[in-house]
């Protein structure tokens, strides 16, 4: 997590992880570049519809936690010290 957290697109992850994070990464950064090709890595790394419609629900939940919490000015706490 940490390797990830520091380079998300650099780090060394399984084929599954990688598809996931670079499609995270791509809602997260440009959601209205996502097209249906996007989600080809998805499954040619074995996630079902269900698998990818559960991805993209929890990366845009993240999103919007952290869009609303940016528009009302909440500053958040470090879930460990030391980070």
């Amino acid at each position: 997590m940490d390797a990830l957290r520091r380079d998300p697109e650099g780090c060394s992850l399984a084929p599954r992880h990688r598809a996931l994070a670079d499609y995270a990464i791509k809602l997260a950064r440009t959601p209205g570049s996502l097209v249906e090709r996007d989600l080809e890595p998805l499954r040619s790394a074995g996630l079902s519809d269900r698998d990818i419609h559960d991805a993209c629900a929890v990366a845009s939940y993240y999103c919007f936690v952290n869009r609303m919490a940016n528009g009302l000015g909440v500053e958040l706490e470090e879930a460990e010290a030391g980070r």
